[in-house]
């Protein structure tokens, strides 16, 4: 889930500028402009297996280090709680989750499950890819359904969720596909269908189209797919056009530390972030304070600011409009109709509508009441498209 409202945020700073016009057009990246108004509410060396051409053509240089170190990141101390089964999904998802040093350097927080033997299934992986400001635990209501049949990985981007923030990092698009192919180089080490939310989504398609053997990735789910890591992707809109100078103005403002820090401190509020998640909800009883604990306990550690300026004022990343074309794998769009981010009917929407009549890999279902994270919004609704197409792509 993105933290979407920096706008919301910027109001307070009074920019009381009019969005009247832009709920249909903020169809480029994870957050800041939206118009939808809301009432306020043990270590084991895994060295590289898998010989892979590298693909520079989006600045990837992924499969390039020579080790990495999984260990485990939460106690093993067994609490009553625990013993009575009364831990709630996102505690036992915690509870399970592993670090995973990349490229040396970095701590990656992720987490894996299965609840049957997949491998004699023949059912190839699952890596979930969560959205801006959110984190693992954010796919709740997926691992458990999905495990039964799947091995399932999640992954925290470097950034976010219990994954390292590393101080004065510029992250791009290209860093978090790159991130995603060695992951599943050094750790899943099978081809693999990636499923991703948002940012998410984008960053899966960058890493399938820059995957040339195909060695790695087997398929890909995009939910609510965004344009760009921020709002400054490039469409051939002219009313977008017509908003960059007040997307640079919230870029100066966000790169004055004190500014920043108050918008960052207002955003992450409980209230506001439960206004926040439910504009971009469609089913608001999804919006329960476990959501709002979700996003808001990872944007308290140390490094969350900087990750959260780098990321709203960076460059938007590779458009998909470029990379999907180069994609011959199979891929599934699940899009909710509510979404004010990423409409079906914005230019971003459009083009992804667009896809099924032009590419026989390509599968679009539209779900009805839906928002902007379809995965935790209405999760049935999810399962009943995705499991049928993950068995053809197991079958194929």
């Amino acid at each position: 889930m993105e933290v979407t409202s920096a706008v919301h945020s910027v109001r307070y700073l009074n920019l009381q500028t009019r969005f009247s016009q832009l709920e249909r057009l903020n169809n480029n990246g994870p957050l800041f402009i939206s118009t939808k108004t809301t009432k306020q509410n043990n270590s084991l060396l895994h060295p590289n297996q898998l010989s892979r051409k590298n693909n520079s053509d989006y600045g990837l240089n992924y499969g390039s280090h020579s080790k990495s170190f999984i260990t485990n990141s939460t106690s093993s101390a067994t609490t009553s709680a625990e013993t009575s089964g009364s831990l709630s999904e996102v505690e036992k998802i915690k509870q399970k989750c592993l670090k995973w040093k990349w490229k040396d350097q970095y701590s990656i927080n992720y987490f894996v499950s299965s609840d049957s033997d997949s491998s004699q299934l023949n059912h190839p992986p699952l890596l979930l890819v969560h959205g801006f400001g959110a984190s693992i635990p954010h796919w709740r209501r997926n691992i458990k359904t999905l495990s039964q049949s799947y091995t399932v990985y999640a992954i925290d981007l470097l950034g976010f969720g219990l994954s390292d923030k590393p101080p004065g990092f510029s992250y791009t698009m290209e860093t978090w596909a790159e991130l995603i192919l060695d992951f599943l180089d050094e750790v899943v080490k099978k081809p693999t269908v990636l499923i991703g939310n948002s940012v998410g989504s984008l960053a899966c398609v960058i890493a399938a189209a820059s995957d040339s053997n195909q060695t790695l990735v087997k398929g890909i789910v995009l939910l609510n797919c965004s344009g760009g890591m921020n709002n400054k992707a490039i469409v051939d809109d002219w009313r977008i056009k017509l908003l960059l100078p007040l997307l640079w103005l919230i870029d100066f403002l966000l790169n004055q530390k004190g500014i920043a820090s108050a918008i960052f401190e207002r955003v992450k509020q409980r209230e506001n972030l439960r206004n926040i998640l439910s504009s971009v909800y469609g089913n608001k009883e999804s919006v329960d304070d476990e959501l709002v604990e979700i996003i808001r306990e990872p944007a308290n550690s140390e490094g969350a600011l900087d990750a959260f300026v780098s990321i709203v004022t960076g460059p938007p990343g590779p458009n998909p409009v470029q990379l999907v074309p180069k994609i011959s794998l199979p891929i599934l769009l699940l899009w909710g109709d509510e979404d004010p981010f990423t409409p079906i009917d914005g230019p971003v929407g459009k083009y992804f509508s667009s896809l099924p009549s032009q590419q026989e890999n390509v599968k679009l279902f539209l779900l009805e009441g839906v928002g902007h994270c379809p995965h935790d919004d209405r999760p049935e609704l999810v399962h009943e498209k995705l499991l049928p197409w993950l068995a053809t792509v197991s079958n194929s």
